[in-house]
């Protein structure tokens, strides 16, 4: 299965930056200053995001990134139900990612995407 997993800003989003297909907001908090009637989305996977204590610890601390991503990474290992309800939208067409942080380069949409990808290549397909 090849679904296009695209990653965007919620709040680059929300000013016009074209996003495909279904549109998912997978942080655990609402973006702060963005209201919910400027935010179009298809569904709020709030508990494919990292856990509140992984979240801040982390703290978008780009040092802590490796290891951040490799504790995400078991997170949604342990949290089978959340991977499954953002795979069937993955499995359904091409979606959008939205998330909340600054920095574009260290942020667990990044990670959830890889993860996303990985399981649908892996699955085997239904004959």
């Amino acid at each position: 299965m090849n679904a296009a997993i695209h990653i965007c800003r919620a709040y680059d989003a929300r000013q016009g930056v074209e996003t495909v297909g279904a549109r998912l907001l997978v942080d655990r908090l609402w973006p702060r200053g963005v209201a919910k009637a400027d935010l179009p989305i298809d569904a709020w996977l709030k508990d494919v995001a990292p856990t509140t204590g992984l979240r801040k610890w982390f703290g978008h601390d780009s040092a802590k990134w490796v290891e951040f991503s490799g504790l995400y990474r078991e997170e949604l290992g342990k949290a089978p139900q959340a991977l499954e309800d953002a795979l069937s939208w993955c499995r359904m067409g091409p979606v959008t990612l939205l998330y909340g942080a600054k920095d574009t380069q260290h942020t667990h949409a990044l990670v959830l995407r890889d993860v996303l990808e990985d399981a649908l290549k892996n699955e085997v397909p239904h004959v």
